[in-house]
């Protein structure tokens, strides 16, 4: 069963690995140094693996809605943009943009010159705080203010915020006040930065999820509706992915700043979430685990406040923690699942495929 979901996933890391040694010893020309790459490697897709954990458990609730053919293409179009798109062509786009530079421009820096690549980066970070917090923040929120939502984990705040989305646009109102806070605490410029980017975040997220209607609501024939919703989700989940990709780009340079060491490691990384999400979508697990859900969103959450609050230097909260808090929200709703299981295996056998629907 694990070598049917992961067999990929394994000969991309084995690939990435052997380019790991090459490079290394490119780099070092010393086999401590080579084993050194390939540990940070290493170290580099168990990180993007802990923090897009919950990534995998909202691609799969997406997914499951999907016709066959958009769900085909998310898991081969979609990987191909997760691993090249966003782990190697974004970082090289904010350098050229920063910095005014031409594509290959970019590309000789971050070969050449990989601390002052690594400055250029850092220094956008205010931005991508903003704009990747704020759309992640709106994911998160719109899952639980959500009125037809009738299976709640933490009902006694769940259920309130279910009652809450009579309530026009609560949620971007809860989104901006935070931002507002948080720019308070930041240097005029930066406050500004952060702003209009995390405004941007939500415009975004508002203009996917007007895509998904106007899409839907255009096309008369039902294949045409399907297929045109199918673009539409699959807009979302590449949205979705580059927001949760921004924080291991970001978070990788605590430990290379090498673009392509930390290409190779993020891209084993979205391998695995890729894997993962086949396997959450094929076998149901989604089904028969009914807060799995819910840990993923309260896990999104978590990780939009802190990637906001992140832009400040008053909140430096390490990777590894955003990783746990994540596993943390993740494995009680699955623990919490397993236990509803038993006392209800009513619940299990008759479970509404729909409830608490994502996008």
């Amino acid at each position: 069963m694990f070598w049917k979901y992961y067999k990929g996933s394994l000969l991309f890391t084995a690939v990435c690995l052997a380019l790991g040694a090459w490079l290394g010893w490119e780099l070092t020309g010393t086999v401590p140094g080579t084993l050194g790459i390939i540990w940070i490697v290493l170290i580099l897709g168990v990180l993007e693996v802990s923090l897009s954990f919950d990534n995998a458990v909202v691609n799969a609730t997406v997914l499951r809605d999907m016709d066959d053919k958009w769900r085909h293409r998310f898991l081969t179009w979609g990987i191909a943009i997760a691993v090249f798109g966003m782990r190697i062509i974004f970082p090289l786009a904010i350098v050229a943009i920063a910095a005014q530079l031409d594509p290959i421009s970019a590309v000789k820096l971050a070969a050449g010159n990989p601390q002052e690549y690594e400055r250029i980066i850092t220094s956008a970070h205010v931005g991508i705080a903003g704009f990747g917090g704020a759309f992640l923040g709106m994911v998160g929120l719109k899952f639980f203010f959500d009125a037809d939502k009738d299976v709640h984990w933490i009902a006694v705040i769940e259920a309130q915020l279910a009652k809450l989305s009579s309530v026009q646009s609560v949620e971007i109102a809860i989104v901006l006040l935070f931002m507002y806070g948080v720019s308070t605490l930041l240097p005029q410029g930066d406050a500004v930065t952060y702003l209009v980017s995390g405004i941007f975040g939500i415009v975004v997220f508002i203009g996917v999820e007007a895509i998904g209607s106007l899409l839907e609501g255009d096309e008369d024939e039902l294949t045409g509706a399907v297929a045109r919703s199918g673009f539409a989700s699959f807009l979302y989940l590449e949205v979705l992915d580059a927001s949760f990709s921004f924080d291991g780009v970001i978070g990788a340079f605590a430990l290379s700043n090498n673009l392509f060491i930390i290409a190779l490691g993020l891209g084993i990384g979205a391998m695995f979430v890729r894997s993962m999400t086949v396997m959450l979508v094929d076998r149901g697990t989604l089904a028969q685990y009914r807060f799995l859900e819910h840990g993923a969103f309260w896990a999104i959450i978590a990780l939009a406040v802190i990637m906001l609050l992140s832009a400040s230097e008053r909140f430096h909260i390490p990777e590894t923690v955003t990783g746990l808090i994540g596993a943390v929200f993740i494995g009680l709703s699955f623990w919490w699942s397993v236990r509803h299981n038993r006392l209800h295996p009513e619940d299990s056998e008759s479970i509404d495929l729909t409830a608490g629907k994502a996008h």
